[in-house]
């Protein structure tokens, strides 16, 4: 099978997963889902656990695991796109709680699930180290931490770390303490979607490959609603829409959800006593308190995986190949590893990237509208290996007609408005990303906030 992209999640996959068939003609099943990634997948499995008589059918373009879900930086976190304190004061303070616990709950219930499929993906429940590399950090972090605790958070959930502590998980140039939280794992995002197109198939799930869905038509009182493709037309109940950032190729979505791109380097594994110098001893995930976000991880063969924003948003919602790769970018992510870690010894075997999805109020959805059949979830904003197992179980949930825990969750029913035509899209998101670099640059320079950070604040839904 042809790699469906550069990372080193698929070139270290072993054995390599089956080609499987494409659709062939016109399909009728109960449920449809358009797309293989952890949404599609979570939601796949979880129909078909409840009732396996049910015929579920997974339309994939490429193969499961080709978009973001099998080529992210591995952080199975309990992170939110929307700080906690809008959700509070949107939806009230249990809602921020409920929506709180039940990410947390479900950063280990997500390995559960999938060990009781068999499914082994280098989890390891280390935490993360959000470094403060600087007082305005130091500040901006331990404002994060408070918080959380005024939320109810405990030191098991979350704590401030001084610079002894932090250095001792995380000993990264210039490092005066960190916010440090026990709600994350480090995964192979590749081992987890393959795993679970597997396991769907084992239950009866037809997962059909290199199926791209044109368009998804809405059911009415005389029809059922269908998935169009060149090969057919798929007729069903249900047809779930899981498409994340690939939302603008269906028709009449472009202006749904935007694909953003995040760019990722990885290192060939690196001798231990590197690692015995810089921690990570847990694995744990590791970001610092800059406004353009970077995250990286130690993985189970102890290579370094390192991604961060600032590749441009594409004019008219485009996705492609080529938009995975960026010099300029690679090198910066390399130069900011090698500056939080000095010398890494030994060279940087893959590089690629790959689009997230945005919504305009940066507000991540989970819906399902009974009249047309339609259902759909996503707009993770970059937070989608827990995220998207929730979602995914919630569309089941709401499917199935069980009102659960996860149905009364605030993104449940969530429907954010459309994004802005272009030009103003590209000006906006391309200028909201030309102010987080240079907010950072100001306070790197000058070690006062930048007037930039309001617009930063705002355009991630703060």
């Amino acid at each position: 099978m042809t790699a469906p992209h550069a990372s080193t999640w698929w070139a270290t996959l072993d054995p390599t997963p089956p080609s499987r068939p494409a659709l062939d003609g016109d399909r009728d099943v109960d449920v449809c889902v358009v797309g293989g990634g952890f949404t599609g997948l979570w939601a796949a499995l979880s129909l078909v656990r409840r009732d396996p008589a049910l015929r579920v059918a997974v339309l994939e373009r490429d193969v499961p695991g080709a978009g973001a879900s099998g080529r992210n930086g591995g952080w199975a976190s309990a992170l939110y796109p929307t700080p906690l304190e809008a959700v509070a004061a949107q939806h009230g303070p249990g809602a921020a709680v409920a929506l709180r616990a039940a990410l947390r709950h479900a950063v280990t219930g997500l390995y559960d699930e999938a060990a009781a499929e068999g499914i082994e993906f280098d989890y390891a429940r280390g935490g993360t180290v959000t470094m403060a590399r600087s007082p305005l950090q130091v500040e901006r972090l331990r404002g994060e931490v408070d918080e959380l605790v005024a939320l109810g958070d405990d030191p098991a959930d979350t704590r401030w770390l001084d610079e002894r502590e932090a250095r001792t998980r995380c000993d990264a140039t210039g490092v005066l303490g960190a916010a440090y939280t026990a709600h994350c794992a480090a995964v192979h995002p590749a081992k987890l979607a393959v795993g679970l197109a597997a396991a769907c198939e084992r239950r009866g799930v037809e997962v059909l490959e290199g199926t791209a869905v044109t368009a998804i038509e809405p059911g009415t009182r005389w029809r059922r609603p269908w998935a169009r493709t060149a090969a057919g037309t798929v007729r069903a109940d249900v047809v779930v829409r899981a498409t994340e950032g690939y939302t603008a190729t269906l028709r009449g979505e472009r202006r749904a959800v935007v694909p953003l791109y995040s760019l990722i380097v990885a290192t060939e594994p690196l001798d231990p006593s590197f690692y015995d110098r810089v921690g990570l001893g847990a694995r744990e995930t590791f970001a610092d308190g800059r406004h353009l976000i970077i995250y990286g991880q130690r993985t189970r063969d102890d290579r370094l995986v390192f991604g961060g924003r600032g590749a441009p948003y594409h004019f008219g919602s485009r996705t492609g190949a080529r938009f995975d790769e960026s010099p300029r970018v690679f090198a910066r992510l390399e130069a900011t590893l090698a500056e939080l870690f000095g010398e890494i010894p030994g060279g940087f075997t893959h590089r690629w990237g790959g689009a997230l999805g945005v919504t305009r109020d940066f507000r991540p959805y989970a819906r399902y509208d009974r009249e047309t059949g339609i259902a759909a979830a996503g707009g993770y904003v970059g937070d989608g290996v827990v995220l998207s197992h929730v979602a995914g179980c919630a569309l089941a949930d709401l499917i199935s007609g069980d009102a659960t825990d996860r149905t009364a969750l605030p993104f449940v029913g969530h429907r954010s408005r459309a994004w802005e035509p272009e030009p103003l899209r590209w000006l906006g998101i391309n200028g909201g990303l030309l102010a987080a670099a240079h907010a950072d640059r100001v306070e790197t320079r000058t070690g006062r906030p930048s007037r930039a950070e309001t617009v930063v604040a705002r355009l991630r839904g703060a």
